[in-house]
């Protein structure tokens, strides 16, 4: 007689048996996987770069250096996140089941967030690049119509979670819907909602320094171009850069996010 345990152990290993078959499906359509010759060397020379960096370019009076390709890189990532955190706000609350009680106007505003969360950074700038030419503008755009797909998703959730009692309350002792909406529903929201916005500024400090490698603006293109005349130690003071400007803005969301939490 088969028992359950039995049962449980056979869909357990049928489970292990079929994902190991789509990993070897998945890994047979790959090319040869290999390490270049020089792969060893560049690797080395990269590392090099970093222990023995161009101290030079961290600042020229005459020129571009680091400093300004990293406050450009800050300041596309800030102004993305502004854009999304502003923009994001009428999609949330248009999405939000509980405040908008037409189905077909959450339904839409469900799709379109999810539609905007379905492109990557890159291809949105790869996109803007091609609209308004390349450049932080471009940069700005895509970090900022891509960050209102996930914003969008995460205060709508946001909303649906608040207590509706408080605004029950006031429309019964004759609040206007202003007022309710002020009162009752934000408040509950605003501390997530900068929590959300924060931890975005996160994620678009990382992605705006991978942007300026295809012409959106930023520390990326230094870097590409040192990348490209294999100037190692122009390429370790760039990456020192951006480990300490990402680590400073990591540091400093958390402790702002965390007075939020």
């Amino acid at each position: 007689m088969i028992t359950r345990s039995t049962m449980s152990r056979f869909r357990q290993f049928s489970i292990v048996v079929i994902v190991i078959l789509i990993y070897i499906w998945a890994f047979s359509g790959l090319p040869s996987i290999g390490l270049k010759e020089t792969s060893v060397e560049v690797v080395s020379a990269i590392i090099s770069g970093i222990f023995s960096p161009d101290w030079d370019y961290v600042y020229d009076p005459g020129g571009e250096d680091l400093l300004r390709g990293l406050l450009d890189t800050l300041a596309i990532a800030v102004l993305g996140t502004i854009i999304a955190a502003i923009l994001s706000i009428p999609f949330a609350f248009l999405a939000a089941r509980n405040i908008t009680k037409s189905r077909a106007v959450v339904g839409v505003n469900k799709v379109l967030l999810s539609f905007i969360r379905v492109f990557p950074d890159i291809v949105l700038a790869l996109l803007f690049i091609k609209a308004v030419g390349p450049g932080a503008f471009a940069g700005v755009l895509a970090l900022g119509i891509g960050a209102i797909g996930m914003l969008g998703k995460l205060i709508s959730e946001s909303i649906e979670n608040v207590d509706l009692n408080a605004r029950e309350a006031l429309i019964a002792s004759g609040a206007n819907p202003v007022k309710t909406f002020i009162f009752a529903v934000v408040p509950q929201v605003l501390t997530n909602y900068f929590s959300f916005v924060m931890y975005r500024l996160e994620v678009n400090m990382r992605a705006a320094t991978i942007l300026g490698v295809i012409g959106a603006g930023g520390i990326g293109t230094p870097l590409i171009f040192a990348l490209s005349v294999r100037n190692w130690e122009r390429v370790g003071i760039i990456l020192l850069g951006i480990i300490v400007m990402v680590t400073l803005v990591d540091l400093i969301s958390s402790k702002i996010r965390a007075r939020f939490t």
